[in-house]
């Protein structure tokens, strides 16, 4: 059985405010949780999704205030692919955006291209999809017109073909288009597709840090990590995050893939109706929240003003 999609999208902004701002306010996700970096407290880790923080729906960031601008470049993902339900909600994004100063990249009525303020690749595409909606609430989008989660990614690579069998070790499988590949669980999908390199990037500010992609839990992670170990990679043991657990490892192109387990939740800490309402801290960090939390930039959730 392959993943059941993808579980999350890690990336690196070094602007905390405007990141929020654009993507909890102006495309209308929720800020699901509030906490910082495992390995690096003073850093925030900001998750965005749906109103549960399903996996298939969150995007995450790393604030790294002192990042330098990334480059997207040979081994990195640089889109991000949304489902909206209809071409309806892509004339209503389009003009969303545009008066809200966001340059838009029409396809045609169902495709939709931006990037947010650092440059990272959103798409939204009007596509008929089995999986459920995975949709977040905000007063001043309709709800026919919310992002509904994952589609897929877009990555940079030069030969994408010496990923074939960890892919297909994975449970991934091919597409009809050359260098594209479906992660289609019981549940839901997400597509990986490969695109010509433009040549070496830079990992920084608006680049995509990790992807990861949906198990159910323990004994799915140890069983995958076994098969990305038969197809070459060199996975890590499980780690606890909190919200999840995580293997890690790199594919053979380049992209630093996660497995994550969906059998914990956000919820874990902070009851569903105020989910992201305040700063949340890993057990180990709890006892210097007075020297953590004063150093992160101050940030706004939408949900709370007015």
């Amino acid at each position: 059985m392959p993943p059941e999609g993808l579980h999350h999208i890690t990336a690196i902004t070094r602007d905390a405010p405007s990141n929020v701002n654009f993507y909890a306010r102006i495309l209308g996700l929720r800020l699901v949780k509030q906490t910082v970096n495992f390995d690096q407290p003073d850093a925030y880790h900001l998750y965005y999704g749906d109103e549960d923080g399903a996996p298939g729906s969150i995007l995450t960031f790393f604030e790294f205030s002192d990042s330098l601008p990334g480059r997207h470049g040979e081994g990195m993902v640089h889109t991000i692919q949304w489902r909206v339900g209809s071409p309806e909600a892509i004339a209503f994004w389009h003009e969303r955006l545009s008066t809200r100063g966001v340059k838009t990249f029409p396809g045609d009525e169902r495709c939709l291209a931006f990037a947010d303020p650092e440059g990272l690749g959103n798409e939204l595409l009007a596509v008929e999809a089995p999986d459920a909606p995975l949709a977040a609430r905000a007063d001043d989008i309709p709800a026919e017109h919310a992002l509904l989660g994952f589609e897929g990614i877009r990555v940079y690579a030069s030969d994408p073909a010496r990923s074939a069998e960890l892919l297909e070790r994975l449970g991934f499988v091919a597409g009809e288009a050359e260098a594209t590949w479906t992660a289609r669980g019981e549940q839901r999908h997400a597509h990986y597709r490969y695109e010509p390199s433009p040549g070496r990037g830079t990992q920084g500010a608006g680049t995509v840090h990790h992807v990861a992609w949906s198990l159910a839990d323990d004994a799915e992670l140890e069983q995958y990590a076994a098969l990305a170990r038969q197809g070459g990679a060199q996975p890590t043991p499980i780690i606890d995050r909190q919200y999840f657990h995580s293997v890690y490892f790199r594919e053979p192109s380049g992209v630093l893939f996660e497995l994550a387990s969906r059998d914990i939740g956000f919820d874990l800490d902070e009851p569903r109706e105020s989910l992201g309402s305040s700063l949340k801290l890993p057990d180990q960090y709890e006892s210097r929240r007075g020297l953590i939390e004063p150093a992160l930039t101050p940030i706004v959730n939408p949900r709370q003003v007015g």
